[in-house]
C-alpha cells in the first residue's frame, strides 16, 4: 500500500508539472504536450494532479473533453478504489 501512495504522489506531481509546462509552451508558441499524453497520465492515476493544474493555471478549461473527461476519470478511479477496498 505504501508503494501505491508513492506512485500516486509521483504520477500526480508529474501530471501537474507537465500541464504547467504545456501552458508555458502554449503562451510561448513552443512545441506542446499532446492532449493524448495528458489523458494517459490522468488515466494512469494522475487525474487529480492534472485537474488541479487545470484550475490553478487555467489551462485546458475551455476544452469540454478536459472539463468533462478528467472529472469522469476521477470518478471512475474513485469507483474502482471503492470496489477494491469494499471487497
Amino acid at each position: 500500500m505504501e508503494y501505491f501512495i508513492y506512485y500516486l504522489w509521483i504520477i500526480n506531481t508529474a501530471a501537474f508539472f507537465l500541464s504547467f509546462y504545456d501552458k508555458r509552451a502554449a503562451v510561448r508558441h513552443k512545441q506542446r504536450i499532446a492532449e493524448r499524453t495528458l489523458f494517459i497520465l490522468a488515466a494512469a492515476g494522475g487525474s487529480i494532479g492534472l485537474y488541479l493544474s487545470m484550475l490553478v493555471f487555467r489551462h485546458k478549461t475551455k476544452h469540454p473533453s478536459f472539463m468533462l473527461g478528467v472529472p469522469a476519470i476521477i470518478a471512475a478511479q474513485l469507483l474502482c478504489l471503492w470496489y477494491f477496498f469494499k471487497a
